[in-house]
């Protein structure tokens, strides 16, 4: 665990959840696992706020326990699901592209709330909906339920698992924690509800005097029996949205180096194989010619034999995305995920070194990468850059741990002389490198958008008072003059500068997704290596 990595953790789990519990967090981050008493005596905080502080933790997935031998129960954090909430907005957004505005919502009240019951985030989605719709229209609970049902089916939410149930025979005192199970069947399953209502409005208290009926829990067919998926509880599976973002990033390459048409024939191949691999699996399940054809979207016109075509391009090329793996059925051909991952992040290191130090050392840089091992005349040869200009730039790189020097020597003395000095680029390490700056990027970008908030706290405060008032005095009907005389309480300079701040502001948040996006890559393509055989 790097200084970057846990000062970013402390900025988001302060900005999320507030001091105290930012304090316990990292304090388990730093020491790792501990029990209750000694995170109370080394954080100087009370019993009970620890106790409340680690509930939230745990609620939210970001800290996990162990029972040990003598029935000591210890906490452990868990870092990179810390680091996950940095793509919160991320989830929520994908979610929208592919669910509309139910399933947006039905994934930020789980994120915001870390587990749910079905239940209880239909009734809470419905009501938010409801809120936004005009006067008169409601959304029917069966209809956020069917898009609950939907994200399930695909896999993007999934149950917690639970306490399993207990026999009375058990001999012996129950244990101090209880072991979480779920059934690996189970674990998308969702309870079959009758759910009958309509969101209600925040008003509704106001709406009850006029002899409208207020219900505060979801209706059930038949109300004398207990809720159905009570103690069932929702998490988001974070685990499905990265293979999402995996795939759209594969699919975006493919489309940049050949064309749609190859892209669209890759995203047909990840999406017939995107439930039956898991996320970590090297390859896609091997998918036939025939297969692929008959799963092409309705609307994509191409005859079979151009699909065979491309096919072949596809398992032609240098990259090796796709690669065949048969001749059953017309060709079996399967997407190689890792090699596809190495590539994207091959890509993104290029990118840097363009971007920081001209397309030359680009060029320097991909050309030790294709041939493994180079001297440096044989850089200057190759790359046509005179040697001062090469040699300086191998340096810069060098000095930047993007390329390294490897010793080579003829005799035991390793004189210099009889000693071969090669330069080689070690693309794991590049990536582990990048990936420390992304962490520190982003921690930067989160400090300077705080210190811009708090800079114009006053200012802002004033903004929200004055759009208050104008929107209690719309309510009541008030005159169009009226509503003028409070806006100018904000005068011009005030009103530029809050312009310039949410400028700004939007700029920082802009960038803190970009980087992210950087940091997925390189995080994906450092698993994928940890994972291969």
């Amino acid at each position: 665990m790097t200084q970057a990595e846990i000062k970013l953790c402390s900025l988001l789990l302060q900005e999320h959840f507030g001091e105290i519990v930012e304090k316990i967090g990292v304090h388990l981050i730093r020491t790792g696992s501990q029990p209750l008493r000694v995170i109370a005596h080394d954080t100087g905080t009370s019993l009970d706020q620890v106790k409340k502080a680690l509930c939230v933790l745990l609620h939210h997935n970001l800290v996990i326990y162990h029972v040990h031998k003598r029935s000591v129960v210890e906490y452990e954090a868990q870092c990179s699901r810390v680091l996950r909430m940095l793509r919160y907005p991320r989830y929520i957004y994908t979610t929208k592209t592919l669910y509309s505005d139910t399933g947006e919502l039905i994934v930020e009240e789980l994120l915001l709330n870390g587990k749910m019951t079905m239940s209880a985030v239909v009734k809470k989605v419905a009501d938010r909906l409801t809120e936004t719709m005009e006067d008169g229209k409601t959304m029917d609970y069966a209809e956020v339920s069917n898009a609950f049902v939907r994200l399930a089916d695909t896999h993007f939410v999934q149950r917690c698992p639970l306490v399993p149930a207990s026999g009375s025979s058990d001999p012996g005192p129950p244990p101090p924690a209880p072991t979480l199970v779920i059934n690996e069947k189970d674990m998308y399953l969702v309870p079959k509800l009758s759910l009958i209502g309509k969101g209600k409005r925040r008003r509704s208290s106001d709406e009850d005097a006029a002899g409208e009926p207020k219900a505060k829990k979801p209706k059930y067919l038949d109300n004398k029996e207990p809720i159905p998926d009570d103690g069932i509880y929702w998490q988001v599976n974070l685990e499905r949205f990265h293979q999402h973002f995996r795939d759209q990033a594969i699919v975006s390459a493919v489309a940049n180096r050949m064309d749609q048409t190859s892209s669209e024939i890759v995203r047909t191949m990840l999406r017939m194989s995107e439930i039956t691999t898991p996320s970590g699996a090297p390859f896609t399940q091997p998918l036939c010619s025939n297969e692929i054809f008959r799963s092409l979207p309705v609307g994509y016109n191409i005859s079979k034999q151009v699909l065979d075509q491309y096919l072949t391009l596809l398992a032609d090329d240098p990259l090796e995305f796709i690669g065949k793996s048969g001749d059953s059925g017309g060709g079996m051909y399967v997407i190689n995920l890792h090699k596809a991952l190495a590539s994207l992040a091959t890509a993104t290191l290029e990118s840097v070194i363009q971007e920081r130090f001209g397309s030359r050392c680009a060029r320097i840089f991909r050309l030790v990468l294709q041939k493994k091992h180079l001297e440096q005349k044989q850089v200057e040869d190759f790359a046509m850059i005179p040697a001062k200009e090469a040699k300086d730039m191998l340096y810069k790189m060098l000095s930047e741990n993007f390329i390294s020097l490897q010793e080579i020597p003829k005799t035991p003395d390793h004189a210099p002389s009889r000693t071969f000095y090669l330069y080689t680029v070690n693309v794991l390490s590049a990536a582990r490198m990048l990936l420390h700056r992304c962490y520190k990027s982003i921690a930067n970008l989160i400090e300077r958008r705080q210190f811009e908030t708090k800079e114009n706290k006053r200012l802002l405060e004033k903004s929200q008072r004055v759009e208050a008032i104008i929107a209690s005095m719309q309510a009541t009907g008030a005159e169009e003059v009226q509503l003028q005389e409070i806006e100018e309480m904000i005068t011009a300079p005030e009103r530029q500068q809050l312009e310039m701040l949410k400028r700004n502001v939007n700029k920082l948040d802009a960038s803190e997704i970009q980087v992210d996006e950087t940091i997925f890559l390189l995080e994906s393509y450092i698993e994928s290596t940890i994972k291969r055989p």
